[in-house]
């Protein structure tokens, strides 16, 4: 007796194969939907947070590499200019300016004027779009309350004295580099030579970074010490006898310094990363990063009845911060100089 033959059974077939060739041509070709590549200066302890509010708004996947406390900046700097002419990362999110500065003078830099670029202030972006800041510390002196007076006329006395009990991070990178960029051009850079040379031997404490600066002032090792106030916000929180003065200029001049944020040359995902630098310049996200424990500074126009006075207080400071957008020269020079002593 002659078996019957499915007629099915050949479509069926036909449909298992199509089906699978597709799925391989996804895995091989299109590389099983790669997230975006965001390499992030910024504490993971918030960045983390933000990145995913991202990813669930959107359905963008991010793989987010960090850096250590110390180094995290210029560490992630150095490794995109290695990967200059086969990048990996799609978007820079730095805690600080001069390093994305000194990407954008080496070309690895794409430039985008989405909706957020519009609503920064002209100090605080690129005008051809190369790069965008939002979000700012300001650099200041945390001082133990139990140990000395709040008053900027003392912090200015002791630091032409004595530098035993005061600390700051090196400035080899990070915010500290900006503060001495920032005097390398303002005063000259004899006048930050001297001034650092001096200090040294007067027994400035140099550590390893900002939150080392923060636990030495805030558990009484040190009187007083130059760090950001998200260090020092951290350290008022944990109940430590602590205040802090904005770091000043002779011109009145503060030092704030934003995060920036930058779409790097070559990615395959530029629609992306696109979405992704809207995301991070929007009031949506200032605010999110002004209510976290680190209060950093809107630049941009936000509704201040979702401010705290904390934060509310430091927004003319930061209107009065020193100009960054043409101090890589300096930062050239003053790194180049500061290798040579550490």
């Amino acid at each position: 007796m002659k078996r019957r033959v499915n007629s099915l059974q050949p479509i069926a077939f036909l449909i298992v194969a199509v089906v699978g060739l597709l799925l391989i041509y996804r895995v091989v070709f299109r590389g099983s939907d790669p997230a975006l590549v965001v390499y992030c200066a910024h504490d993971s302890i918030y960045s983390e947070k933000i990145l995913k509010q991202f990813e669930k708004a959107t359905g963008i996947r991010v793989a987010p590499r960090f850096d250590t406390e110390a180094t995290k900046s210029l560490g992630l700097i150095e490794l995109l200019i290695r990967e200059k002419d086969q990048p990996r990362c799609d978007v820079f999110w730095n805690n600080e300016l001069l390093g994305t500065l000194d990407l954008h003078e080496r070309d690895i830099l794409d430039a985008y004027k989405g909706p957020g670029f519009a609503r920064i202030p002209a100090a605080y972006k690129n005008a051809d779009g190369y790069w965008t800041g939002f979000g700012a510390r300001l650099r200041v002196y945390i001082i133990n309350t139990n140990l000395i007076a709040a008053v900027e006329s003392d912090v200015n006395d002791r630091l032409r004295g004595d530098l035993s009990r005061v600390a700051i991070a090196k400035p080899l990178y990070g915010t500290t580099l900006t503060h001495y960029s920032v005097l390398w051009q303002a005063l000259g850079r004899e006048s930050v030579r001297a001034w650092h040379i001096d200090s040294r031997k007067r027994g400035l404490r140099e550590v390893s970074g900002n939150a080392t600066v923060k636990n030495l002032v805030a558990q009484g090792a040190c009187d007083f010490g130059f760090t950001d106030t998200d260090d020092y916000f951290i350290a008022k929180d944990e109940g430590y006898p602590v205040t802090m003065l904005p770091v000043k200029l002779d011109d009145g001049h503060t030092i704030a310094i934003p995060n920036t944020v930058a779409i790097i040359k070559g990615t395959k995902r530029l629609s992306e990363a696109r979405q992704l630098v809207d995301f991070l310049l929007s009031e949506a996200c200032e605010l999110e990063l002004a209510n976290s424990r680190s209060r950093q500074v809107p630049l941009g126009d936000v509704n201040e009845e979702h401010l705290s006075a904390e934060v509310r207080q430091l927004r003319p400071l930061v209107e009065s911060g020193y100009p960054l957008t043409s101090l890589s020269p300096a930062r050239a020079a003053c790194l180049q100089w500061l290798k040579t002593l550490h």
